[in-house]
């Protein structure tokens, strides 16, 4: 069978939630990134605690779409192990617009926040637009394996990267952590607070309420 896979580029569109209004009062933003199987608007009712009038959070909305068994629920993916520099392109392209679209001002506090799957999307993407966030959150997610000490250098020494995860997270084990561990503190060493607390995969609200 002679088959040949080729490549075009094309112009596509795709929605992003947003929780509260940007203003005058507005002294924290968040940039956040759901996990697998969810939808961005979805993934904001975590941040409803946060005060409103204080913290406005943006919901990039990862592309691939698919149908989760039995209930035929809709989730979303943002990138598999095919074709993933492409993919990951296309992302970086998508979450310029938004961010462009957003116009965020220099100001205000910015938390990159990623969960689950979002934690490779939020690294790579402030490494290779060089964000300067008050505080980054990696919350029961895998650091991308290429991403080094030197992708973090460029960090303000004032940025705080929060490493969460549940002692009980059934895609963890205590290998799997400590390897994690081990490799965040390496990356980011004294800018590093890991916060473990007891339970599973799920997201940690009181964490999130905690972080301003």
């Amino acid at each position: 069978m002679n088959t040949t896979e080729k490549e075009i580029t094309y112009t596509t569109s795709n929605s992003y939630a947003t929780l509260n209004q940007l203003n005058k009062d507005t002294k924290t933003i968040w940039l956040v990134f759901h996990g697998m199987g969810y939808l961005s608007q979805y993934f904001l009712r975590y941040f409803k605690n946060l005060n409103p009038n204080e913290n406005y959070v943006i919901a990039p909305q990862a592309p691939s779409k698919y149908y989760i068994q039995p209930k035929m629920h809709v989730g979303a993916n943002w990138l598999t192990r095919d074709n993933t520099e492409v993919g990951m392109q296309n992302i970086m392209n998508y979450i310029d617009a938004v961010l462009e679209t957003e116009g965020i001002p220099s100001d205000k506090n910015l938390i990159i926040f990623g969960y689950s799957q979002g934690v490779s999307i939020a690294t790579r993407y402030v490494t290779r637009r060089q964000l300067q966030p008050t505080k980054l959150v990696l919350h029961s997610g895998g650091i991308p394996k290429e991403l080094s000490s030197k992708n973090f250098q460029y960090l303000s020494e004032t940025c705080k990267v929060k490493l969460i995860y549940g002692t009980k997270d059934e895609y963890l084990d205590e290998v799997r952590i400590e390897i994690e561990r081990k490799r965040a503190n390496e990356l980011f060493g004294k800018r590093l607070a890991v916060l473990p607390f007891e339970g599973k995969h799920v997201v940690n609200v009181d964490y999130i309420n905690n972080l301003v």
